[in-house]
């Protein structure tokens, strides 16, 4: 009995911006590039693209998967680490990430996923100060923080690059995903004119979080992402809700506001020294933590580590921070200077806690 070859054998065949793994094997990219929007130019299109995730926690993780999988060259940027109650919804990670830090983590099981793809890892708070270094030579950022400050910061980087970024959140059963300055469309602050106000909204630590609105929401911004990337029309510009629970999913249409400060006016006032996004200590809403960013940079860890153990219990020291108990308070501290103290909400306390025990 002869068998006939299936007449998408030729689509198989390796194109630009894909890869054959092994001798016999069909190129890894083979499925997307037979989707009519994609094929072999669109996949050219894809791994020549660069984007930046900023945040790797629910959202920004299942992204990052997702937009990886699809070929694109990803900078990993989060300012946290792994912690056992982000494995309930954050599924880059695993128990063996546990105590690492966000970007590295996901930088490894992204590289498990596919050896050859462009991963860079920025393992920082992304503020004022930083954001558009972290955006320039990307085509496109996407939001994977838990707060607004970082958005606006975001927004208005992203509108001095001249480059989209793809907003997305979920919190309790539903969240949003929406695409800013793509195709002349409005920005986040024609949206929220003013950051709301803090502990004004729901989070995951106040409200909870269940794992398939997530997934449905980066869902929606990692295809935004990918039409963006791919160069086709976006529908009008609309925030999308998704409420996983009730099932309903209802659009907000966003119109660009002409006294808009950020992209009527350039402005951007998230960028100014003391922009929305740029204070020294921030409360981790629901966390019982605060971060503290001192002015300058760059720790030696094993060398604060040896200091602190004769006056304070050293718990851990890895490499990539170290957990430090001491006043009642458990202290990690980051390579780049950034401390998390987790036992209080009040910065000026944090920071003189930080001054005590680290140096300002």
């Amino acid at each position: 009995m002869s068998v006939q070859k299936s007449s998408g054998d030729a689509a198989d065949a390796p194109a630009a911006g894909d890869r054959v793994e092994a001798a016999g094997r069909r190129p890894r990219h083979a499925r997307q590039r037979r989707f009519p929007a994609v094929g072999d130019a669109g996949q050219a299109r894809l791994a020549a693209a660069r984007v930046l995730i900023v945040g790797l926690g629910a959202t920004g993780g299942a992204v990052a998967d997702l937009l990886a999988r699809a070929g694109i060259g990803l900078t990993l940027v989060d300012r946290d680490y792994v912690e056992i109650t982000n494995l309930q919804r954050q599924t880059l990670f695993a128990m063996a990430d546990l105590d690492q830090p966000k970007a590295e983590a996901a930088r490894r099981r992204l590289a498990a996923i596919d050896p050859e793809l462009p991963l860079e890892v920025r393992i920082a708070d992304l503020h004022a100060g930083n954001a558009v270094a972290l955006g320039r030579g990307h085509d496109l950022i996407v939001d994977g923080t838990d707060n607004f400050a970082a958005r606006f910061v975001i927004n208005d980087a992203a509108l001095s690059l001249g480059i989209p970024w793809v907003y997305c959140g979920a919190v309790g059963a539903s969240g949003a995903a929406m695409a800013f300055g793509a195709q002349g469309r409005p920005c986040l602050r024609c949206l929220h004119p003013d950051p709301p106000e803090p502990g004004s909204h729901d989070t995951c630590e106040t409200a909870g979080v269940l794992q398939p609105a997530v997934a449905m929401v980066a869902g929606l911004a990692a295809m935004e992402a990918l039409r963006i990337l791919l160069g086709e029309a976006l529908p009008p510009a609309a925030l999308q809700y998704v409420d996983a629970w009730a099932r309903a999913y209802p659009r907000l249409a966003v119109a660009a506001r002409a006294d808009c400060p950020s992209c009527a006016l350039g402005l951007l006032p998230a960028l100014q020294p003391e922009g929305e996004g740029d204070a020294l200590a921030t409360v981790l809403c629901g966390r019982d933590a605060v971060q503290v960013r001192p002015p300058s940079a760059a720790l030696d860890l094993a060398a604060l580590a040896e200091r602190l153990e004769p006056a304070c219990e050293v718990e851990l020291a890895n490499g990539f921070i170290v957990r430090f108990r001491a006043d009642g308070l458990v202290t990690t501290v980051f390579a780049d200077g950034r401390a998390i103290i987790q036992g209080l909400d009040d910065g000026g306390r944090a920071r003189g806690h930080y001054a005590r025990w680290i140096g300002l």
